[in-house]
Formats: C-alpha cells, structure tokens, sequence
C-alpha cells in the first residue's frame, strides 16, 4: 500500500523573506555588532546586516522564520529602539537647529568652566583688572558640571547599561566610564581637601566632553539627512491626488485608489500619477529625476509615460498600466534603498575590529591608569590620562566611514540615472578591465528596419523591390507577438503596407534561432541563416545574396517552407540597424581610460564587423565576437575573465541575464527588459552608452571616499590613543579629536554629491 503523503504533491519551496526594521539609540559600530548579534539569535533568522548611516537592520528570515514583531523585540532586549524602517529614508528633513537644545545648554553650562583655563594665558595685569585671575569656586564649578554629566549625559548612561548587560561595550559605554570618573575624581579631591585650601578640580573636563560629544552626534544627525536627501527626493515625487475620468466627469481621489486601466487627466505642470500610455495630447515631459536627462521629452498619443515625470504645457490624458509597488519610481527606490542598505564587502574587516574595539579599549585605559601611577605620579594625573584614552578610543568613524560614502555616492548616481543595485558593484566597478556589450539595443538603436525581401537567388541588392505583400504577410503571422527586434522590424513593415495582421497557429519560439508556426496549413520557419543552415537547408543559388548583404552589414533572416521532403528557401529578409547617438565617442572615452571593448552579436561575423567599424570598435584585434547565441554570451563573458581580468557586461534583454548574472559588474540599460534589470547589479536608465564610463567613475570615487574615511577613522585611534596615554593629550582635546573625526568622515562622503558625470 502506497502511504498517503506519497501522493502528495511536494510543496514548492518558500524563497526567504526580507524584512526591513528601522533602529533607533545606534552611536557606533560597536552597537552595530552588538544588534546584529542579537538578530542572529533569533531562530529562524538567516542573515541580518545593520547600517549605522540608515539606522535600518535588514533581516533575511526562513519561510518559517520569526514574525516581525518577534525581531523588535529582540532589538528592544539589545537596548536599541525599534521603528519604522523607512523613519529616516521619509522623514522631511529638519529645520538647520533641530535637536540644538541640548548642545546649547551644555555651552551655556561649560563656558563659565573653561573661560578662566582660557583667560590664563593673558597677562597677570589684564586679569587682576578683569578680576579672572583664578578658578570658580569649588560648589560653583560642581553646580555647574553635575547637570551636564548627569542630565544631558542621561543617554550615555542607559546606552552604556544596556550594552554592559548585553556583554559588550559601546562608544556610549567608553564616554560614561570616562566623563564619570573624571567627575568623581574632582568630587573626591573637592570634599577631601583641607579647608581653605585651593585644588585643581577637573569638572571642566567631564563638562566639556559631554558638551563635545554631543555637539558630534548633532552635527553627524545633519550630515546624515543630507545623505538620504536623494531617496528623499525620489519619495517625493509621488503626487499625492489623481484626477480620473470616469462616467461623472473629473474626480481627484487618493494616488493609493487609482487602478491600472484608469482614465487620468494631468493638467500642465502636474507630476505624472502613475505609470501609463498617453490616450490624448501633447506634451513635453521632464523626466530629468528618473532618468537625469536634463531635457524635456516629446510625447504624443501612444506614448509610455512614467509616473513622478513632470507634465509641461500641455492638457493629457493617460490609461493607467502600472500602479503602486509595480511602477518604475517604486523600483528605482527600491533598488537605491536595497544600495544604501547594503553593506560593501570591505565592512566585514571594519565589522571583525569593531567587535573587539570597546573591551581593547578599556584595557588599555586600565594599563594607562596602573603605569603611571605605578611609576609614582599622583592618582589624579594616572586617571586623568586614562580618561582620555577612553574618550578618544571611540568607534563612531569606522561605523560611519563606508555606509556614508555609500549612501552619498548611490544617492548622486541616482541623480543622473545611475541606478546601482548593490554594493558589491559599487565596489568591483572601479576595477573594470575588460567591457563586453550586447550589440542590438545596447550600442545601437535596437529598433532595426526591414531594408528588403528578396525572392529569387539572382536579385540585384540596390534593386530590392518592396516587400511582396503575401510573403510579408505570411512573416509578420508568424513572428506576431514575439519581443525580438527583428520580429518588430516585420510588424512594422507589414502596417505600413497596410496589411491586415493575422496570428499564424500552433507558434512556438526558439531563443536567439527564430519562430515557426502554421499559416494556410503550411508549416514555416522564420529565422537565422545560421538556425536554417543546421536544420538541413541547402542555401546553393542563395549563398552569394547572402553573403553580399552580410558584407554590406545587413542582418539577414530566411524564410522557409517545410514539407515532408523538407525545408525550401521562400525568401531572404534583410535588416538594418544604426550606431546609437554617441556610442562611438562613449567606446573610444573608455580606451582613453584603458578599458578593453568588446562587442557580442548574434549576427553574422560580416554584419557584425561592419557595425563594429561603424563603432570604432577593431574586429581585428579580438573586439567582435560574432555568431554568439544567447546560452554562448555567459560563456564568452566567463572566458574574458581568465586570467584575472575583471569584466563588466552591458545589456538590455532577456537573453543578456545570465551574462549579466556571470560578470563581475552586470549594467542594464534602462530601456530594457525588467529581467536583464533584476540580473545587473547597475542600471543606466537613459540607456545612454556614455553612462557606462559614468557608472565607473562614480565607483572610483565613491571607493577613494570609503578608503579615506577608514583611513582618517583608523588614524584617529592609532594615533590618538597612544598621545591620550603618553599624556599629550588632555580629555577635552580628545573628546574634541573623538567628536571630529565622526563629522569629518560624514562631511568627506558628503563631498561625493558635488560629483556630475
């Protein structure tokens, strides 16, 4: 007997789910480690990775992995606040003295503190007439200290508990440890003293620090809302009201209530609603935000419009095609916002030192204390220095030093139509050696035009005669419905004749070969020479046409009639196709910068070398491969990257991702299929050549940016924490170094947004 579950069908497998969760309290790479910890412990969880510039967790769960809720809470038990993931993406940005407050109330606290260590350096008869010529008075300096520590410090103090209860250490930990012992030394020295006596107390530096530290955090809060100000602008230009036409006229109703195939009216001025096809007008329209094409499109009726566009002068009225989640403004803020979220794979290094950073830190800071007071010099001085090793030693910049110039760098290529998809690619890019480009729709218009049918064997080439109309007839049912260029070719021939389309029967495709299907009852084939030639077909009389027009760079179908004593040659098709504007001058700028161009084809070795001249591209040095099918493109592309080469693949179709899929640096052009898209890790949504060079120069600077930051963020630490110990360097000088070295970081990724293509 059979057990039932043996019947069953097998459940498909369930593809992990990703859940984005926004956190809040995060101060440094440290609590990065520390949430991300805390993630992975919850069963179910596959991966989880933290970005400090985003405070965003990004969490890979299993099919059956925990609920949302469930991973909150986690947060919650690290000591972090969990919240919207989109808090910081959305949020408008904040008035230029938001959260100022309490940075100036500890100015306000600390001035009177610092002022007479100031005024010191005046001369003695300036001060006795000022009357500044010594320190506040002991109870004065405590009033003015303990509010600072102990209020506005308040956040250091639970952020530094929760980590302390989770067994790991945080920059907030570091500046509690450090401000506090500073203020207890001064109250031990303050109530320990003979009466009458003057010492030097040390209130103005726990004061000082805290005021720093938080005058860091505040500047790095600003710098962070100039990062995402690219998604930022991306959310904004959902309109938030549409104006359908139904049977009662013109109604405005909610963006979120409008459905694919609605009626909307857009009047001049307006951003498009939603992504459709223009019904009635004309118009010009500004997509400079999606695309970065600075000038305003023509459209007219049957044109794509996409929604966050900008309307002209111009009444229109569009059938609505995409709405919500499936529009492309959505899929560009999703692939920006996957790009920020990402981590590069440098992070991981920063990750593996970040972990240990804290407790390292601490030990050192005790070594500090022991071996100068071991070596005889007062208690006070051994803590001091030791306090100042714990306030500089604190991990902001190396938490900070990739996301922001990751954030900066996909936020201005967005700006210019350069979608990057991961960091990996943002990574790979600036190492490119080698370029293979798809030919049709990449370095040419893709849209090739039927140049002639030719019938007999014998016919002149400059003497094609028009389509004859029953063979035209005939190619365009067959080809009817399929997405390939030349098939296009076909339909538009057949319209401008004025030929009635069928769709033949029983139609079926071969990718990258051609289509056969039945008209009359008689089966036909439509399709490469190269498909024909490996099913049988003798070419004999047609060979030197074909060549002939290979050689003059035509693309050169057959169409074929089959029969049970085989295939016969009805008629040869020729195609042509042009050079995008600017490919050639994009090809020979990538030279310049020593790049390797190759292009792959599916045409012949002739057409394909004609175009490639055309190209500038030299078919006898290696630059043209020909006669490629489109299961071959992933092989060619994995044989340029013998020998250590990294290649990049541009394409535009569905037969271009797996290539895409194979090189190291995938870009899709944007006039493209989703498919290639969803391969690529780049997306060029001009489809513009030019933007290939573009995308590799924003990766160069964008990876000399995150260099830098790791670079400035490791030698504020190697070299501060010995100057902290050897005694150069006082608290308040490094609590200033440690409040700097996170707003120097923020401002050289932000250096990135004055970068244009």
């Amino acid at each position: 007997m059979i057990p039932l579950s043996c019947l069953a069908p097998e459940a498909p497998a369930v593809p992990p789910a990703s859940l984005d969760i926004g956190i809040g309290g995060m101060t440094c790479a440290s609590c990065v480690a520390r949430v991300e910890k805390a993630l992975l412990k919850v069963p179910g969880v596959n991966s989880a990775g933290v970005n400090l510039a985003t405070e965003s967790a990004r969490v890979l769960v299993s099919a059956d992995g925990p609920t949302e809720a469930r991973l909150r809470r986690a947060i919650r038990d690290a000591g972090y606040e969990p919240r919207a993931a989109d808090t910081v993406m959305q949020s408008p940005p904040a008035t230029a003295w938001a959260g100022f407050a309490p940075v100036g109330i500890g100015m306000a606290l600390s001035l009177p503190l610092v002022l007479p260590m100031l005024l010191g350096a005046l001369p003695e008869a300036l001060l006795n007439q000022v009357g500044m010529h010594q320190m506040l008075p002991a109870w004065l300096q405590c009033l003015l200290a303990t509010p600072v520590q102990f209020v506005l410090g308040a956040r250091f103090y639970r952020a530094g508990w929760h980590a302390l209860r989770a067994g790991s250490g945080n920059m907030d930990l570091l500046v509690a440890i450090g401000t506090s012992a500073g203020w207890a030394l001064s109250m031990w020295l303050w109530l320990s003293a003979p009466e009458g006596a003057m010492v030097h107390l040390y209130f103005e530096s726990s004061a000082v620090v805290v005021t720093l530290v938080l005058l860091g955090k505040w500047l790095e809060t600003r710098a962070k809302q100039q990062t995402t100000a690219a998604i930022r602008a991306l959310h904004g230009l959902r309109p938030a009201v549409a104006h359908l036409l139904g049977r009662d006229g013109e109604l405005d109703v909610p963006i979120e209530e409008v459905l694919v195939g609605d009626r909307l009216a857009i009047k001049p001025g307006e951003r498009v609603p939603a992504d459709g096809v223009l019904l009635d007008g004309q118009t010009e329209v500004d997509e400079s935000m999606l695309t970065g094409e600075p000038l305003p499109v023509t459209k007219t009726a049957g044109a794509k419009l996409t929604g966050g566009s900008i309307n002209g002068d111009g009444r229109i009225e569009l059938r609505v095609t995409a709405v919500g989640q499936e529009t492309v403004l959505s899929r560009i803020i999703r692939l920006v916002e996957n790009a920020q979220a990402a981590k590069a794979p440098v992070q991981r290094l920063v990750d593996r030192v970040s972990s240990v950073f804290v407790p390292v830190v601490i030990v050192l800071a005790a070594i500090t204390l022991s071996a100068w007071w071991l070596t005889g010099h007062p208690f006070e001085q051994a803590l001091i220095h030791a306090v100042a090793v714990l306030v500089i030693a604190c991990p902001c910049a190396l938490g900070l030093a990739t996301p922001a110039a990751i954030m900066a760098g996909t936020g201005v290529a967005a700006k210019y139509g350069i979608l990057i998809k991961d960091a990996q690619a943002l990574e790979l890019a600036h190492r490119v050696d080698i370029i293979a480009f798809d030919k049709t729709g990449t370095l040419t218009v893709g849209q090739p035009r039927l140049l002639g049918i030719y019938v007999k064997p014998d016919a002149l080439i400059a003497a094609a005669q028009p389509p004859d109309p029953k063979l035209l007839q005939i190619a365009s049912a067959i080809q009817n419905g399929s997405e390939h260029p030349l098939a296009a070719a076909v339909m538009v021939a057949a319209r401008a004749a004025g030929l009635s389309i069928t769709t033949a029967s029983q139609v079926s495709a071969v990718p990258g070969r051609g289509t056969l299907g039945t008209v009359a009852d008689q089966a036909y084939k439509v399709g490469s020479l190269h498909w024909m030639v490996s099913l049988g077909l003798d070419l004999g009389p047609w060979l030197p046409l074909s060549t002939k027009l290979q050689e003059q760079g035509a693309t050169v179908s057959a169409l074929v009639s089959e029969s049970a004593s085989g295939l016969e040659l009805c008629a040869l098709l020729s195609f042509g196709d042009e050079p995008k504007p600017g490919a050639k001058e994009a090809l020979a700028a990538l030279r310049q910068r020593g790049i390797r161009t190759v292009m792959i084809s599916g045409d012949n070795q002739g057409a394909a070398n004609v175009m490639a001249l055309r190209l500038g591209l030299r078919p006898d040095k290696g630059e043209v491969m020909a006669n490629v099918l489109p299961g071959e493109k992933a092989d060619r592309v994995q044989a340029l990257k013998a020998g250590g080469h990294t290649v990049a693949m541009i394409g535009d179709g569905i037969n271009d991702a797996p290539a895409l899929a194979a090189a190291d640096v995938g870009m899709a052009m944007g006039n493209g299929t989703d498919v290639a898209m969803h391969a690529a890790g780049i997306t060029l949504m001009r489809g513009d050549p030019a933007l290939v060079a573009a995308a590799l120069a924003i990766s160069d600077r964008t990876v000399r940016k995150i260099r830098q930051n790791l670079f400035w963020a490791f030698v504020y630490n190697v070299a501060g924490i010995p100057l902290a110990a050897l005694g150069f360097l006082n608290p308040v000088l490094a609590g200033a170094a440690m409040a700097m070295s996170s707003v120097s970081v923020m401002s050289n990724a932000l250096l990135l947004k004055r970068w244009k293509p």
